[in-house]
């Protein structure tokens, strides 16, 4: 099909697009499944009131459609005023440049917003089209951010393979690490421990008494999610958002708009005392993996975050037949309780030839520092060595 043939859209937020259009190419059939490119996710961001203008976020969603009218790609994708939410930390950049003069907001970029998640960014069914639409999202991406004047385009956390692609297409790309736990086919935890070193696997132990005496761990997935959990789980995450973030970036709304459309995809666990919840972690479930993403508790116990958010969710992983728990960003303390380090990756397209010059010399150093880091930590791991 000649390129002609196609159309290209911005949308001004997710109600403008049918859900059913949008999933078809955020998570086509055959494809892993990744529940943060749902409509109904990315929708209700917006809705909700989280990812707006009035927060630093403006939805401008590319569009490809064919002669049919078809939707045959997308590209989640908003204007920034500020660089928060993003996990992908430029603000040295957005300085440096401000200071020489220049205007650094605002940018574009492709994300899901406040979502650390690895992911498709060009979003197409495969096809014998496939490779051309993707172009087509780039070249519209990018043709958006100079016909508009804005300093930069970036698409965080996309998979490895797209962003050597993108590489190809002179975009700058930047590296960093999270930690993941993978699924070796363990039949239960003690499975998982006896693959440990007998120091670590007795730390575990350890760890997960302290943390559950006197304590249940309660499941909640799909309709045994209310209203009242929420209620209960948005006080942890606000207290948590305020420490961390100065300001959480989730409203109330945004939960009651996730249990609605995809409680099947939300796994909450509950720290229990006496009957009362005095912890909480919130999942997302995708086709293969287990995405932990909020957390917070009232009770500063020592060892409770590491039981709720991490080994709570390797026993459901086990117990579900799922391949990869996804923990969030950061955590070097991960290490220590069996998830390893992996690289993410973002590119970047710098408007002005002398900030993109200095950008891409320092991420050529970053990446070897990265790199260098990484094989630190895996030489650290706490797996059983040379058996």
């Amino acid at each position: 099909m000649d390129e002609t043939n196609f159309r290209i859209d911005i949308v001004t937020g997710l109600e403008e697009v049918d859900p059913d259009e949008w999933n078809a190419v955020a998570n086509p059939p055959g494809m892993r499944r990744d529940p943060f490119l749902s409509w109904e996710f990315l929708e209700a961001l917006e809705s909700s009131g989280a990812a707006t203008p009035e927060t630093g976020w403006i939805p401008r969603h590319i569009l490809v459609r064919d002669a049919n009218d078809v939707l045959r790609g997308a590209m989640p994708l908003y204007g920034k005023t500020h660089s928060r939410g993003e996990f992908v930390f430029d603000h040295s950049w957005a300085d440096a440049f401000e200071r020489a003069g220049g205007t650094y907001y605002p940018k574009l970029l492709s994300a899901v917003p406040f979502t650390p998640v690895t992911g498709r960014r060009r979003l197409t069914a495969p096809g014998p089209d496939e490779a051309r639409i993707k172009a087509l999202l780039l070249n519209a991406a990018v043709s958006f951010a100079e016909q508009n004047k804005l300093s930069s385009l970036h698409i965080n956390f996309l998979e490895e393979e797209d962003s050597q692609s993108l590489m190809l297409n002179g975009m700058l790309c930047r590296t960093d690490q999270q930690f993941h736990w993978f699924n070796d086919g363990y039949e239960s935890f003690d499975d998982f421990l006896s693959v440990l070193s007998s120091s670590k696997r007795k730390n575990l132990r350890k760890e997960r008494a302290k943390a559950q005496a006197g304590l249940e761990f309660l499941h909640l997935r799909g309709d045994d999610i209310t209203e009242e959990h929420l209620d209960r789980f948005f006080e942890f995450y606000l207290d948590t958002g305020s420490r961390k973030w100065g300001s959480p970036y989730l409203t109330r709304l945004t939960f009651s708009l996730l249990r609605e459309r995809m409680a099947n995809d939300m796994l909450i666990i509950f720290a229990m005392e006496d009957g009362e919840a005095i912890a909480g972690a919130l999942n997302l479930i995708g086709s293969d993996t287990l995405y932990g993403r909020y957390w917070g508790t009232l009770d500063p116990r020592p060892m409770l975050h590491f039981e709720t958010c991490y080994y709570q969710a390797i026993d459901y992983a086990i117990a579900n037949k799922l391949a990869v728990v996804e923990a969030g960003a950061q955590g070097g303390h991960k290490l220590a309780r069996g998830y390893v380090p992996v690289l993410t990756y973002s590119v970047h397209w710098i408007a002005h030839p002398g900030l993109r010059d200095a950008v891409a010399d320092y991420l050529e150093r970053e990446r070897a520092a990265v790199e260098h880091d990484l094989d630190y930590l895996n030489e650290r791991t706490p797996f059983k060595k040379g058996e």
